[in-house]
């Protein structure tokens, strides 16, 4: 009776010994596992701490993914973009040619006819002239010798001097003076040589777009109600054909012709009005930016610098705008009265002022500036 009560005590001691160290070893390994959770964090936090973080910070970390995808497919897809872009305005033409044109020679006076006959081919003209200059002419590049120039700043990207408001373009893998944007409608980097052909194709295209909206207005009305007309009628053929009533007379169809007409006159005046709304938002927001004086990546740059300086109690002052009049001036390459014709209104391949590389005073701009960034 004793030995089998030694026995079970034993036995309890046993088990009581085994719980204890179940329940040590099971402290240990939580305690372990919270150890390295705390390094876990203690290690990423080290790697991703910037004193420079913010929401903006992480929107492009988060975005970097789909910048890639958009630098690689603009880049295989320029050439289509550019295609699809004239073959559009070649159908507009061949419409207006084909459709609009006879319709005014007929019912206007001769002086609407010789309005409509000067301002379409002059508009005509001055789009065909900026997009191909804009697709054509190089934005411009900084020179990859490092003795060329002095005081710049170097390239992370290209390792080549990087002067002021120059800006590598991913998409061309260059780096582009006074860079804009990389415009996949060109195929092309807008940078200082072919900022303002850009905007003047964007300008006229808009400009030609109002004017075909609103001269296919009444057409538009008229073939829109055709087509309406041509549903209805098709319709009832159909009813008749399935009732087999022989003894009604079958409603007339429309020809070929009268189809085609009606649907391009519709074609164009939808299309027009669609990229006037969208190309003249592009437009206006251009032309405010030419108005500071800014491009589109220094208006990013400039609200930034623009906040510091704020918060400093300083005032920000853009080095290269010379005033809302004068910024145009240079911009168009107005240096006297007569280039508002000659450079402006009609076709002209003049340089823009400076060479991108160093901007100095130009020579339209007659009222000295207080060349300080902030006071």
């Amino acid at each position: 009776m004793r030995s089998r009560q030694r026995m079970f005590a034993a036995a309890m001691r046993l088990l009581l010994k085994c719980l204890r160290l179940g329940r040590r070893r099971r402290f240990k390994l939580v305690q372990q596992a919270g150890q390295l959770w705390h390094y876990g964090r203690l290690c990423l936090r080290s790697l991703l701490y910037n004193s420079f973080t913010n929401s903006d910070v992480v929107l492009d970390s988060l975005f970097e993914p789909v910048y890639w995808l958009v630098d690689h497919v603009t880049r295989w897809f320029g050439v289509v973009f550019v295609a699809l872009v004239i073959g559009l305005t070649s159908s507009i033409v061949a419409i207006v040619y084909i459709c609009l044109l006879p319709l005014i020679l007929q019912t206007y006076t001769p002086a609407w006819i010789c309005w409509h006959l000067a301002y379409g081919h002059w508009n005509l003209m001055m789009i065909v002239f900026h997009y191909y200059k804009a697709i054509t002419t190089s934005p411009g590049h900084p020179p990859q010798a490092k003795n060329d120039l002095t005081g710049v700043s170097i390239c992370r990207k290209c390792i080549a001097p990087k002067p002021a408001r120059t800006h590598h373009c991913s998409i061309c893998n260059r780096c582009v003076l006074k860079m804009d944007h990389h415009c996949p409608w060109l195929n092309n980097c807008v940078g200082h040589y072919n900022h303002r052909y850009f905007f003047s194709f964007c300008l006229f295209m808009t400009m030609g777009c109002i004017y075909c909206s609103i001269s296919s207005w009444d057409m538009f009305r008229d073939a829109y109600a055709a087509i309406e007309k041509m549903k209805l009628l098709e319709k009832e053929r159909l009813q008749v054909d399935a009732n087999q009533t022989y003894y009604q007379t079958p409603p007339p169809t429309f020809s070929f012709r009268q189809r085609a007409f009606h649907k391009s006159v519709v074609y164009l005046w939808v299309l027009c009005s669609s990229v006037a709304l969208a190309l003249g938002a592009l437009t206006l927001w251009h032309a405010a930016l030419i108005t500071r004086g800014e491009t589109s990546i220094e208006r990013h740059i400039n609200k930034k610098e623009r906040q510091r300086l704020q918060k400093k109690g300083k005032v920000f002052r853009n080095p290269y705008s010379f005033g809302s009049w004068n910024n145009w001036k240079v911009f168009l390459g107005v240096d006297v009265p007569r280039h508002w014709l000659t450079r402006v209104l009609l076709p002209s391949p003049h340089l823009p002022h400076g060479t991108g590389l160093s901007w100095e005073l130009p020579p339209c701009v007659t009222e000295q500036r207080t060349p300080l960034l902030a006071i």
